[in-house]
């Protein structure tokens, strides 16, 4: 991965001597996202690893700012602390607002590995978010994961701390279509709400006088900022939605779920194509190696264990359920530090043009 040298240089490497630098992108998936705080409880826990900077959207943005705050108040074991906190405060408010339950029957077959693709509360919720607005449905714009964040972080404290891990969190701007890339000087509960704002749930939130969504539609998430203001030369990307599945969609419930996943995948695969086409032309010298640096792509994913789960559990705020996907996250993890560690700082662990193209 390469790309132009800015004109500004780059800051100072912070870490410590048995550490190794690197840069994390975080994507977005709804309750999915308790995959990502596995991997970076993990990553954390390993302690081999600096992560300098988050870009995240969406699911990744939450954990990003709660990353952040808990490295900003104690460290790696505050960052770990804050993650267990946020995803428990998660659970127990869906307890009560959620919109879609896990019916027992589901539950019984979950806990056999089996995940239906039939959910009658969520394809409930579903027929009436796209018969009605969120301005029909929610007038007064109540928003119980608002009220999440603001228990577990300290927005205010977190924007002014020059201790904490440097962010870089995406939304959509509603009005241009474009992307807007909020830094940690810039950092609320609303920026955050607007990364995480789907349209169809949500009222678009406003932010100094522009109404955002959800980042994934152009950003999921943004590897671009990690390129131009990271001191890392290596990016770990976390993917919550699967890039590939072996079976072919021929239900309703499956067709949709593949559509999202293609959706909220495209902006990443975009991105990569390029960086791709970039390194390509360093490669054949058609490109001056002198102006141009050279990143190292790494990913974390699960793409067999995420395919297994249809977008209505994106809304499943269970417990055991988010501990199973941290689990996982975990596992990928350790695999990933087993077999890739000693590439960091040295090369690329994937094959872009394999993956990507």
């Amino acid at each position: 991965m390469t790309i132009q040298e800015p004109a500004q240089p780059r800051p100072a490497m912070r870490s410590g001597a048995n550490q190794k630098a690197v840069n994390v992108a975080l994507q977005g998936g709804g309750a999915h996202g308790a995959f990502a705080w596995g991997v970076l409880d993990k990553l954390i826990e390993d302690g081999r690893l600096d992560i300098e900077a988050l870009s995240a959207t969406s699911a990744g943005a939450m954990n990003a700012v709660v990353m952040a705050y808990g490295v900003s108040l104690g460290g790696m074991a505050g960052a770990r602390e804050k993650l267990t906190e946020f995803w428990t405060e998660i659970s127990r408010a869906g307890e009560i607002y959620s919109p879609v339950r896990t019916l027992p029957w589901e539950k019984w077959l979950q806990a056999y590995g089996i995940q239906s693709d039939i959910s009658p509360t969520f394809h409930a919720f579903q027929a009436l978010t796209h018969l009605f607005s969120p301005y029909q449905l929610n007038p007064f714009n109540f928003n119980p994961l608002k009220d999440v964040l603001l228990k577990v972080v300290d927005f205010e404290k977190l924007s002014r701390c020059n201790k904490a891990t440097r962010i870089f969190l995406s939304a959509t701007n509603v009005r241009t279509g474009k992307i807007r890339v909020f830094h940690n000087e810039e950092l609320s509960v609303d920026v955050v709400m607007a990364s995480a704002c789907l349209p169809y749930v949500f009222q678009a939130v406003e932010i100094d006088g522009e109404a955002y969504w959800d980042g994934g539609f152009m950003g999921n998430p943004a590897i671009f900022p990690l390129i131009y203001h990271g001191a890392s030369k290596d990016v770990i990307i976390v993917h919550i939605n699967p890039i590939e599945r072996k079976k072919l969609p021929k239900t309703a419930p499956e067709i949709f779920d593949r559509m999202n996943e293609i959706s909220f995948n495209s902006s990443l695969m975009r991105e990569m194509r390029a960086v791709e086409f970039v390194t390509r032309l360093i490669d054949e010298g058609a490109l001056d190696g002198t102006k141009y640096h050279r990143m190292f792509v790494h990913s974390i994913r699960d793409d067999a264990e995420m395919a297994h789960l249809g977008v209505a559990t994106k809304l499943n705020p269970d417990w055991d359920f988010l501990c199973r996907l941290r689990d996982a996250g975990r596992r990928r993890a350790t695999h990933w530090l087993e077999k890739n560690f000693d590439h960091v700082g040295q090369a690329s662990s994937v094959d872009l043009a394999e993956i990507f193209l």
